[in-house]
């Protein structure tokens, strides 16, 4: 596992708390893949109702809150494949 995801896992843990209704996934490109579901936030490559790819630059400025990932949706940077409502909810608790 990478340290991007090892990072990023503990980062999503901390902003998300016990978990998320529903699940997504997050693909960072050429790190790996993150789970986040009502067990909480994994590194972990599984099926979920939304799937948000990014670059690992993006991925570190949405965590790290320096980009707004509606804005990164906006600017083709993020892309989201599955529940628009679901990718939606995540953005609220990663802004």
């Amino acid at each position: 596992m990478s340290d991007m995801i090892t990072s990023a896992v503990a980062a999503l843990t901390e902003k998300l708390g016990g978990g998320f209704d529903g699940s997504a996934k997050f693909v960072i490109e050429d790190e790996g893949a993150i789970t986040v579901d009502a067990d909480g936030v994994r590194a972990a490559d599984d099926e979920a109702d939304v799937t948000l790819t990014a670059d690992s630059d993006t991925f570190q400025a949405i965590i790290d809150g320096d980009m707004d990932p509606t804005s990164a949706f906006m600017q083709g940077k993020l892309t989201v494949d599955g529940d628009m409502g679901a990718a939606m909810k995540l953005g609220s608790a990663l802004a």
